[in-house]
């Protein structure tokens, strides 16, 4: 089935007011199949800018309208959940095919897709995901649903990249090529932080984050420009208060960056 006639009956099917049948479930499973693959992934770049495919959120909700929570087993214990854990029954070579290191705590829900070469500490990585290769989710670090993760990434130590499933047509939370993002941060309401950025430890990026370029003056929300360097801040606003900003210390070529140390790029 072609994706065109595939999201025609996915919309279909949302819009659909009877129960869904045998059939149409699935055509729903299918989607989640080609999500866990990497098949089909919810967002995409083409030409410098990114697009949801709204139609495979609609999949995703109407694959949790259309399962009854079960229960199921696995090497982490018993869990009562709507989606499977996507690898629950995987041998040895299930794991050489796909060419990704899990270690003992690393939690990934069916649909989600990981890459070739991605390391996964224990974390937890939700439904739609999608982490391209060679990147690392550090211990503790949550990947919410939709969320896409690029290639060469570091995802540190507990942190936070938000999920958003619903509003359908939002964008999810976009992390591209080459990002550094520190220890404790957070980054959700759909931000997109940008190829080749370094985000500092305990940094709050939000879709209404003011985050200011100490440089030019220039101010962004919901978006890390390309190859910024990035720490927590504040500004003083109109009335006098102290209010939490993210602040763009610098901006470092790739090439910089792969002779530096991440502490050092974070140093004024």
């Amino acid at each position: 089935m072609l994706n065109q006639e595939l999201q025609n009956e996915i919309n279909a099917l949302w819009n659909r007011k009877d129960a869904l049948d045998g059939s149409d479930i699935y055509v729903i499973e299918n989607v989640m199949k080609k999500l866990d693959s990497g098949e089909l992934r919810i967002a995409q770049k083409s030409d410098g800018k990114w697009y949801v495919n709204e139609y495979l959120k609609r999949a995703i909700l109407l694959y949790f309208k259309s399962h009854k929570s079960q229960l199921m087993p696995s090497s982490d214990g018993n869990f009562f959940d709507k989606v499977p854990l996507k690898m629950s029954n995987w041998k040895q070579n299930d794991f050489e095919q796909c060419e990704f290191r899990a270690v003992p705590g690393a939690i990934v829900r069916h649909s989600a897709y990981i890459a070739k070469h991605v390391v996964l500490m224990p974390c937890f990585v939700n439904v739609g995901a999608y982490v391209d290769e060679d990147t690392m989710i550090d211990s503790h670090a949550l990947v919410g649903s939709c969320a896409q993760i690029g290639k060469r990434c570091h995802i540190s130590d507990s942190v936070t990249i938000g999920g958003v499933l619903e509003p359908i047509q939002a964008n999810p939370v976009i992390v591209e090529d080459d990002c550094f993002i520190g220890a404790k941060s957070v980054v959700t309401e759909g931000a997109i932080i940008g190829e080749g950025s370094v985000i500092s430890a305990g940094t709050i990026i939000t879709g209404s984050t003011k985050i200011i370029d100490r440089e030019s003056g220039e101010i962004f929300y919901g978006n890390v420009p390309s190859h910024s360097v990035v720490v927590p801040g504040t500004y003083v606003s109109k009335n006098n208060l102290s209010i939490s900003c993210a602040v763009i210390i610098k901006k470092v070529s790739l090439e910089t960056k792969k002779k530096t140390s991440i502490n050092e790029l974070l140093r004024d």
